[in-house]
């Protein structure tokens, strides 16, 4: 690793990343608690989700943010409009900020990723980029360990808002942070070329590229994988609520269990991607978590086998998603921001999909909880 200073860039990186991760996924555990507080039905949250997840069809935006303006700007406009929309609810606690809130966090949050990720990318050699990928990605992981019991503890002692102002706080704490601690200059390609392309530029290589099949599966793969994932995230919390009857602040401990899973599968990733091969360890990621996910049904019979079961499904989709990230950084590193942002697009939709067909698999359970 060329950079000396990056080591504890990653340390702040990773602190960034857990915080609007946890905003981000405080939202599932609690989606019951958010649906009372505001006195709509659950079915109106999860259109909500919905209209969140496909917002990240305009992922594709930040590689024209990035590309053009550097980035260094992707990254301080996606925590600028992450703590914009976290204030929104501080200063008007009604659904409709909410609403505004989640949909402006969110590209907030898929701004910065992408900028963030590929500013690494730039600068990891692609021999090593799975470990510094993952070690940021321990952001995922942390946000339900640490960031989602903490907002559950302030749901269930200040109202269903109050961890809003703790993440409008945060947001701007880390813009100040970045500010200083990420270079002024245009990030560099591995040529050593500055970049300053645009995002049409970008798209043209990929459809020029002979390798666009490859990128087209890789995207697939993403599409496909997180709508799955996307069913059991937004569903688990009602499931151990209603199945269970566990309350807000032992959802917040299930959620870290989830987390201290994903922590796992990232360093798992940390630890042997770049040894193994990418597409090697996404391949067994795969077919672990289809296991898991069969598994499911058959140990949700009680709630210690509920938490196993989740357990090895979010270990092993961890794994397999952080796995593909260093390998799509390097299917076209010519537009390398452009790649990466149709990447998070896919995801986003994926998650869209999953959002939009899991209530059709809870409709009892759904239709008792209020």
């Amino acid at each position: 690793m060329q950079d000396s200073r990056l080591i504890p860039r990653l340390v702040v990186f990773t602190f960034v990343r857990t915080a609007l991760n946890a905003a981000h996924r405080m939202v599932y555990p609690f989606l019951a608690a958010f649906a009372r507080g505001l006195g709509v039905e659950l079915t109106v949250l999860s259109s909500v989700m919905t209209g969140r997840a496909i917002l990240g069809a305009i992922g594709p935006l930040a590689a024209i943010l990035s590309d053009r303006f550097g980035r260094k700007f992707g990254i301080l406009i996606g925590v600028g409009i992450f703590s914009l929309g976290a204030a929104l609810v501080v200063a008007w606690p009604t659904y409709a900020a909410f609403a505004a809130a989640l949909l402006l966090m969110t590209l907030g949050k898929y701004i910065f990723d992408i900028s963030l990720v590929s500013w690494l990318s730039d600068r990891a050699p692609y021999e090593r980029r799975g470990r510094v990928l993952a070690v940021t990605e321990f952001g995922w992981s942390l946000s339900f360990i640490v960031g989602v019991p903490l907002a559950g503890f302030l749901i269930a002692g200040g109202g269903w808002d109050s961890p809003f102002m703790l993440f409008a706080a945060l947001g701007l704490l880390s813009f100040i942070i970045l500010s200083f601690i990420i270079p002024r200059q245009a990030p560099v390609q591995d040529n050593g070329r500055k970049q300053g392309r645009n995002s049409s530029t970008g798209m043209a290589a990929i459809l020029r590229s002979p390798d666009r099949s490859s990128i087209l599966a890789g995207l697939s793969l993403g599409l496909f994988s997180s709508a799955a994932n996307e069913t059991v995230n937004l569903l688990f919390g009602v499931w151990l609520e209603d199945s269970f009857g566990l309350q807000i602040t032992a959802l917040g401990a299930a959620s870290a269990i989830i987390g201290f899973s994903e922590l796992g599968g990232e360093g798992l990733v940390a630890a042997f991607v770049d040894r193994l091969g990418k597409p090697r360890a996404v391949l067994l990621g795969l077919a672990v978590n289809s296991l898991a996910a069969l598994s499911l049904p058959m140990l949700g019979g009680s709630e210690a086998g509920a938490l196993a079961g989740l357990f090895f499904f979010y270990i092993s989709f961890e794994f397999t998603l952080v796995s593909s990230i260093p390998l799509m950084t390097e299917l076209l590193p010519a537009a390398r921001a452009t790649v990466m942002a149709l990447n998070v697009a896919g995801l986003s939709l994926g998650r869209g999909l999953g959002a939009l067909l899991a209530p059709f698999f809870y409709i009892r359970p759904l239709a008792k909880v209020g």
